[in-house]
């Protein structure tokens, strides 16, 4: 073993490289795990007990030689690097463009929201996007164990089953009557989630603007007239708006809230399932038990609501026909709406 040592020093004196390429192969010889010195350091629980002691110092010799040597030709390939002069500048010349942002859809159809409702009395409100389960279920009537309870695919807090991802910005607003006495008008935008699979019309994370009006002789005729008024501030007087009865744990009665399709314009599409009507959210009347758990006289205030989606919104403004893309941050799709404005 010590003539084998010998020679590995007589080797690594007169080793010389000139590319990357031949500094990694000493690199692997001499200095990596598997090279040829830490293969010597596990023979020497073979060699004469006598002899171990010489072996391992004259080892750690070789070792020390390898590491510097392994240094000086890192210095060594540095210093033969082509040195590259930088290109003048003329500091004089005006600097080049910069290239500018623009505007999401998604933030844009929020503004808009925003800019249209505050015209008609609306208050923005924010709540929690993390829950418990009295303002995202219960106090919205939703019982225990009730099969309404089923028509939100939740995501429950794994160790605590009180606490959710909020399914709606419905929670905000039962902040609100909470903390506010009558009369309340207020906005909720926000993104909420829902364990739903992500497709053209659906992803599991997506954003809501509701309303809630909530005052003395509110009516339902008050709601429509609202979301009509709505409807063609932001989609234009061509659109047309149309109510189904259906179901709400918090609302009654209640009402899904249909327009037009304006990406097929009424002949039929993926997005409209090919029937020229896009559903873009649900309405209703307050239940009297919401107001009540609200601490809120049911008997006396009467109130609406109304829940729409900021992408399916944005899909049928700027006639999109996939809810992905605005979750994909293709600059190709957003630079489409460089000049966007309202």
């Amino acid at each position: 073993m010590l003539d084998q040592v010998k020679d590995l020093h007589r080797e690594l004196e007169n080793v010389q490289v000139s590319t990357q390429e031949e500094l990694e192969s000493f690199r692997l010889r001499f200095i990596s795990r598997k090279g040829v010195i830490s293969e010597l350091f596990q023979g020497l629980k073979d060699a004469d007990p006598g002899e171990r002691k010489e072996l391992g110092r004259t080892l750690n010799q070789l070792k020390n030689q390898a590491q510097d040597k392994f240094q000086e030709l890192i210095k060594s390939l540095e210093q033969q690097a082509p040195v590259v002069s930088a290109p003048e500048v003329d500091l004089t010349l005006p600097p080049g463009g910069t290239g500018l942002g623009s505007v999401h859809p998604l933030s844009a159809i929020w503004e808009r929201v925003v800019e249209i409702f505050g015209r008609l009395g609306f208050n923005v409100s924010d709540g929690p996007e993390i829950e418990d389960d009295w303002h995202n279920f219960t106090a919205l009537n939703f019982p225990p164990n009730h099969p309404a309870r089923e028509m939100q695919d939740t995501f429950f807090i794994e160790k605590d089953p009180d606490i959710a991802l909020r399914t709606h910005t419905s929670n905000v607003q039962i902040r609100v009557m909470e903390h506010k006495k009558p009369p309340i008008r207020t906005l909720s935008p926000g993104r909420v989630f829902r364990n739903e699979a992500i497709s053209a019309r659906a992803h599991c994370i997506f954003h809501q603007y509701e309303i809630l009006y909530v005052d003395e002789n509110v009516g339902f005729k008050d709601l429509k007239q609202t979301l009509f008024h709505f409807a063609k501030e932001m989609f234009g007087k061509e659109v047309k708006i149309r109510f189904r009865p259906s179901y709400f744990p918090f609302t009654e009665p209640s009402a899904e809230i249909d327009i037009s399709c304006l990406i097929c314009k009424g002949e039929g599409c993926n997005i409209c399932k090919y029937t020229g009507w896009v559903e873009i959210g649900g309405s209703g009347m307050v239940d009297p038990n919401v107001l009540e758990n609200c601490g809120i006289d049911s008997q006396k205030y009467t109130g609406y609501a109304a829940g729409l989606g900021i992408e399916r919104t944005a899909m049928l403004k700027y006639q999109i026909n996939d809810l992905r893309l605005f979750t994909q941050n293709d600059i190709r799709f957003l630079k489409q709406f460089a000049s966007l404005g309202f």
